[in-house]
């Protein structure tokens, strides 16, 4: 299944952070197909934090979404995430934004990412990386455009 991930960090060495999630995602059940450049960001939700480099990543992966969730914490947690704070700063995150056309509404995930369309830091390496995507919602990516302004490092 294809699926994109979004990596963020605002914490230490960001470059290292986000170099070293996207290391720990290759194993046999997760192969990187595409990787956005690193955009510096603005912090979203909480303003009084350090900016944010972010990144997506998109993956081939024959595991199911939640156990690709798991993946995912399972490394914030390896690189110090710690969740003080909602939208505070971190090391390291990642998001699943979109897991094949799967919509999912559980207590412990959402698909697509409840944010996805509301986010440019998410949306403007999304459009890098797959321009030609449709969105769940129907909308072509290149007709989305999310609040937050976005550099590209």
């Amino acid at each position: 299944m294809r699926a994109f991930l979004g990596l963020g960090s605002n914490l230490g060495d960001r470059g290292y952070y986000l170099s070293e999630a996207v290391s720990a995602l290759k194993r046999p059940a997760i192969v990187i197909l595409s990787l956005s450049r690193i955009y510096e960001t603005e912090p979203w939700g909480v303003q009084e934090q350090p900016l944010y480099w972010n990144q997506v990543v998109e993956v081939d992966t024959t595991l199911p979404p939640l156990d690709l969730l798991h993946v995912c914490q399972e490394i914030e947690q390896r690189f110090g995430r710690v969740r003080k704070e909602h939208w505070g700063s971190r090391t390291i995150d990642i998001d699943l934004l979109i897991y094949d056309n799967v919509v999912s509404d559980s207590k412990e995930l959402t698909l697509p990412h409840p944010y996805l369309e509301f986010r440019e830091f998410v949306l403007a390496p999304l459009r890098e990386i797959a321009p030609n995507l449709v969105l769940p919602s129907g909308r072509p990516i290149s007709q989305v455009f999310g609040e937050g302004k976005v550099f590209p490092l």
